[in-house]
């Protein structure tokens, strides 16, 4: 089967491969940030990202700072301007494309394609969630997009399934 990566997958592999990041326990908001160009500070307020600084929340567990510090890395990367003043719908937008960002940055596919993930599907997320530092939640959305993206919807995942592999 030849694989085909999506242009977001493209650009966060040559984002990441250019910095040197090449594995899964590369994968730290403070080697990320500042080799991009950004300050990466941790205090006790909601993540948030303004000019060239991404403040991550501090009080968070280290899976959700890595999964906000890339959601704002969206931001940063993406976006520009102040939100609160935008259209609520293209607020909505924009936090859609930074959260499509996080789940594909945190879980990078030219990562996931280097791993054999077990085919059952409770084991393949925590392999997932182990490697790359996410929570259960975001390691299972993870999953699930990996699988529809490249495997054009030939799998099974839903609740109570035993089985996550291609047929």
């Amino acid at each position: 089967m030849n694989f085909v990566y999506t242009h977001l997958e493209d650009y966060i592999r040559d984002l990441f491969t250019n910095i040197g990041v090449t594995n899964p326990n590369q994968l730290d908001p403070r080697i990320i940030g500042p080799n991009l160009g950004f300050t990466v500070l941790y205090l006790p307020f909601d993540s948030v990202s303004y000019d060239n600084i991404i403040y991550i929340d501090s009080r968070l567990s280290e899976q959700e700072q890595w999964q906000d510090f890339c959601h704002e890395l969206g931001h940063a990367i993406s976006h520009s301007g102040n939100q609160t003043k935008t259209h609520p719908l293209f607020r909505e937008y924009q936090e859609w494309k930074a959260n499509n960002f996080a789940l594909h940055a945190c879980v990078p596919t030219y990562m996931l394609n280097q791993i054999q993930l077990p085919v059952n599907e409770e084991k393949a997320i925590n392999k997932i969630q182990l490697l790359f530092n996410v929570d259960y939640e975001f390691a299972r959305k993870r999953l699930s997009h990996y699988l529809n993206n490249h495997f054009f919807g030939d799998y099974s995942l839903h609740e109570g399934s035993n089985y996550c592999g291609v047929r």
